[in-house]
C-alpha cells in the first residue's frame, strides 16, 4: 500500500538535511506542452514571445487551454502566450474555454481593461455567453468592486446576451462569496419579479447568511422557499446542514439529515463530510467516528473530501496514528488523497511544530498527489521560520521544476523570508521574476524590500525595481508603495 510505511518514516529520528532533495529531473520529457512550459517558466514578459517562437511548437487549442489553465496565475506572461498563439497558422482561433481562462488571469491582475477587450473579441466571433459574465461578475466581486459587478448584469443586453436566471444566480452567487449577501438580498428582491427564483437562487441566499453569520435570516429564507413552493434538494439540505454545523447547531443539524429520508433526499457524502467536520472542530472525536460509520453503514462511499473531514479531526485531538491509518484506509478503498488531504496533515504537523515530520511527510505526498499553492507556500513558510532559507529555496526549485507557477503569496512569503535574512540580493532577484511574470506584489511585501534596499545604500536597485513595476501596475499603486 502507498502508505503502509508512512508511520514508520515519519518516526524516525533523521533529520530533514540529510534527505536528498533532489530538484534534477530524471529524464527530460519532449512532449510540446512541456516545451511551452518550460518557456514560459524560464522567461520574462518582454522576451516570451520570441522564445515560444523558438520551440518551434505547433499548437492545438487543448494544450492552449492546458498552458492557460497551468498558467492561471502569471498574468501578463500568459496573455503574452494568448496572443502569441493567436498567431500561430497551425492554430484556428480560442475556444470559448481558452477566452474564459484568460478573462480569469487578466481580472486577477486587474488588468479589466484588456479583459473588456477580450469580450468584445468574444462577441465579434459570436463565442460570448452567460458564462462570460459570470466569470467577470465573481472577479470583480472578488475584488469588492461592486458596481462594476452590477454595471456587468446590467450590460449583457448589450453584447447581444439575454439575461436570464442562470446570470441571475450567478450575480447573487458573486455577491454572496464576497461577503455582500445583503446587497445580494436587495439584488434577489428587487429582481425576483423579472426572473423566477428556484432552489439555487434561494440556495445562494441560505449559504450567504449562514457565512454572515445570521442564522436567524438563513432560516427565514428556507422557510420562505418551503412555503413558496419551492423543492428543498439536495444541494439546499447540505447547505443548511452546514449553516447550522458552522453556527454550532449540530444538534438541529442532524435533525435535518433525519428528516430528508421522509422527503426522498438520501444523506450524501457532502453531509456527512460537514458532520465530521463539526465534529472534529468541537473535539467530539467519537462523534466524528461515528458520524462516518453510520454513512458506511447507510451504504454512501466514502470519497476524499469525507476522509479530509475525518483526517482533520484526529489530527485536531493529536492523534496522528489515526490519521495515517486513515490513509491506509484510503488507499485500500482506492481513493486517492488530493492536495486538500496533504494540506490538513501539514498544517496540523506545523502547528503543533513537528516541523522534520511535516517535511517528510510532505515528501511522501507529493510522490502521490499534486501539491497546490497552499502545500508549497505552508513549506516556504515553515522553513522561513525555522531560519532554514536554504530549505526554503529547495522546495521553491522543486515547485518549479514541477513547472508550477506559484501565486502572489507564496512569492511573498519567501521574499518575506529572505528580507528578514537580510538576504537582499536573492530577494530582489525573485521580486524581478515575479513582476516579469506580470504578478502584483503586495504592498507588505514591496515595502519591505524597499526598507532593507534603502538600509543598504542601494537605491539604484531600487530605482530599477520602480522601473520594472511601471510597466506592470498603474501610477498610483506605484505611489503608495514607493513613495
Amino acid at each position: 500500500m502507498i502508505f503502509n510505511k508512512v508511520e514508520k518514516l515519519c518516526t524516525k529520528p533523521n533529520l530533514w538535511k540529510s534527505f536528498n532533495f533532489s530538484t534534477k529531473p530524471k529524464r527530460e520529457i519532449p512532449d510540446p506542452t512541456e516545451r511551452i512550459c518550460k518557456a514560459m517558466m524560464s522567461n520574462p514578459v518582454a522576451s516570451i514571445q520570441t522564445a515560444l517562437d523558438q520551440t518551434g511548437v505547433k499548437v492545438s487549442t487543448e494544450m492552449v487551454e492546458q498552458v492557460l489553465v497551468r498558467f492561471q496565475n502569471a498574468g501578463m506572461l500568459t496573455y503574452r502566450f494568448f496572443e502569441w498563439a493567436a498567431k500561430q497558422r497551425s492554430y484556428a482561433s480560442h475556444s470559448v474555454r481558452a477566452y474564459h481562462s484568460m478573462i480569469g488571469s487578466l481580472a486577477k491582475i486587474r488588468q479589466y481593461q484588456l479583459m473588456w477587450e477580450l469580450v468584445s473579441s468574444m462577441r465579434s466571433k459570436e463565442l460570448i455567453n452567460v458564462e462570460t459574465f459570470c466569470i467577470i461578475m465573481r472577479k470583480y466581486t472578488r475584488a469588492q468592486k461592486i458596481d462594476e459587478a452590477l454595471y456587468t448584469f446590467n450590460v449583457m443586453e448589450k453584447y447581444g446576451v439575454e439575461p436570464n436566471l442562470i446570470a441571475f444566480n450567478g450575480l447573487l452567487s458573486a455577491l454572496c462569496k464576497s461577503k455582500n449577501v445583503r446587497k445580494a438580498q436587495e439584488v434577489f428582491d428587487s429582481m425576483k419579479g423579472r426572473f423566477e427564483p428556484d432552489s439555487k437562487s434561494y440556495s445562494i441566499l441560505i449559504d450567504g447568511w449562514g457565512k454572515e453569520p445570521n442564522l436567524p435570516k438563513a432560516r427565514e429564507i428556507f422557510r420562505d422557499m418551503i412555503e413558496f413552493g419551492i423543492s428543498v434538494d439536495i444541494v439546499t439540505y447540505g447547505i443548511m446542514v452546514d449553516v447550522l454545523c458552522k453556527a454550532g447547531r449540530v444538534d438541529e443539524a442532524i435533525g435535518i439529515v433525519r428528516t430528508m429520508d421522509c422527503n426522498g433526499c438520501k444523506p450524501t457524502s457532502f453531509i456527512y463530510s460537514v458532520l465530521v467536520h463539526t465534529y472534529g472542530v468541537e473535539n467530539r472525536i467519537e462523534d466524528a467516528v461515528g458520524a462516518f460509520m453510520e454513512m458506511e453503514s447507510k451504504g454512501v462511499e466514502a470519497d476524499v473530501v469525507v476522509y479530509n473531514a475525518l483526517i482533520g479531526a484526529f489530527i485536531k485531538v493529536d492523534r496522528f496514528k489515526n490519521a495515517y491509518r486513515v490513509l491506509n484506509d484510503m488507499d485500500s478503498k482506492g481513493v486517492m488523497p488530493n492536495s486538500r488531504t496533504c494540506n490538513v496533515m501539514l498544517n496540523g504537523l506545523i502547528g503543533r511544530g513537528k516541523t522534520e515530520e511535516a517535511f517528510k511527510v510532505f515528501r511522501r505526498m507529493i510522490k502521490v498527489c499534486e501539491a497546490d499553492s497552499d502545500t508549497y507556500t505552508m513549506m516556504i513558510k515553515m522553513f522561513c521560520e525555522k531560519d532554514e532559507i536554504e530549505m526554503a529555496l529547495k522546495v521553491w526549485k522543486y515547485m518549479k521544476l514541477k513547472r508550477f507557477v506559484p501565486s502572489m503569496h507564496t512569492f511573498s512569503v519567501l521574499i518575506n523570508g529572505l528580507c528578514e535574512k537580510g538576504d537582499a540580493t536573492q530577494a530582489c532577484v525573485l521580486m524581478e521574476e515575479m513582476i516579469e511574470k506580470g504578478i502584483r506584489p503586495s504592498g507588505v511585501t514591496l515595502g519591505r524590500l524597499r526598507q532593507l534596499l534603502i538600509k543598504e545604500g542601494r537605491d539604484d536597485v531600487l530605482k530599477f525595481l520602480q522601473q520594472k513595476m511601471n510597466l506592470m501596475v498603474t501610477p498610483l499603486y506605484l505611489s503608495l508603495v514607493f513613495d
